[in-house]
């Protein structure tokens, strides 16, 4: 039996979140075309008889300009220290020094793999010019290139994985594949719809709070809130006449249902809370 922690490290909108779901086959992390869209690292649980692996997706690096940046960072760091093998993500179509720099930077003590990513975005040469660059260098065992869009190469990434893992017995029982609870999940498909349908502001300064989560005879009703910063914000939440938060809620819904295998009654609240990205009880209650 191998078993051990897998941590996803990278700049924003390398394609972690694209990756950790196309290694479980399953969605658990929210994904959208704008960066910074995870804020939480994200355990996901694959158990098989051979082995057991603990995906962990983490925030991608920036500098922190508030406190929720901070937070953000700090899960980043948490994932460097207890890493069994690092998941070092690049962007195939980007400059391998610009990786490079942060990889190295990290300076991760277990063995990582690079994971080149979006390879169905470039050329051959592409491929092979950057998987000798990263070959190159000292953090480097492995170097991996895949499309988790398209989930080409992932049979190959999730190989080197288990190779690298150390033995042991599996650290989590029974068939879970995180030891997050299904509210977190909830909160995050709603806020992946805010990522969604709202423009570039708003996304970076709203979060999701489940407030109710309820399992019924006939379905699961949920409430939340979304926490906004400004009145302004929360009128563009609603949109004239509430349209845009009625768009949300359904394309929410769908996901959820998705996710629950249930029936779901979903109710949406905007709640005005100034400045909460810099504040640390607001952050706490947040859950980050």
């Amino acid at each position: 039996m191998k078993s051990g922690f897998v941590n996803i490290f990278g700049r924003p909108n390398a394609g972690k979140s694209t990756l950790l779901n196309a290694l479980m086959g399953e969605k658990l992390a929210i994904v959208s075309h704008k960066v910074q869209t995870t804020r939480h690292r994200i355990k996901a649980i694959l158990t098989s008889p051979e082995y057991q692996v603990i995906f962990s997706d983490t925030p991608g690096i920036i500098e922190p300009k508030y406190k929720l940046h901070e937070k953000m960072m700090q899960a980043v760091r948490g994932g460097l220290e207890d890493a069994d093998v690092g998941l070092l993500i690049t962007d195939a179509r980007e400059d391998p020094e610009e990786s490079n720099a942060i990889f190295s930077f990290l300076d991760l003590k277990a063995p990582a793999i690079v994971v080149l990513n979006k390879i169905d975005a470039v050329s051959p040469e592409q491929i092979s010019a950057a998987t000798r660059f990263f070959k190159a260098q000292s953090y480097c065992s492995e170097v991996i290139p895949v499309s988790a869009l398209r989930h080409k190469g992932i049979d190959a990434l999730l190989a080197a994985i288990i190779d690298l893992l150390p033995e042991g017995a599996a650290f989590y029982e029974g068939d879970d594949i995180s030891d997050l609870p299904t509210k977190f999940f909830v909160g995050e498909l709603i806020r992946e719809k805010i990522f969604l349908l709202y423009g570039e502001e708003i996304p970076y300064h709203a979060t999701v709070l489940v407030q109710e989560y309820k399992e019924k005879t006939t379905l699961i009703k949920i409430g939340a809130d979304i926490i906004v910063q400004r009145e302004t914000q929360k009128a563009i939440i609603l949109g004239e006449g509430g349209k845009m938060i009625r768009q949300l809620g359904t394309m929410a819904r769908k996901d959820i249902e998705d996710f629950l295998g249930s029936k779901v009654f979903l109710e949406l609240f905007v709640k005005v809370r100034p400045k909460w990205r810099d504040n640390e009880m607001h952050l706490r209650e947040y859950g980050y």
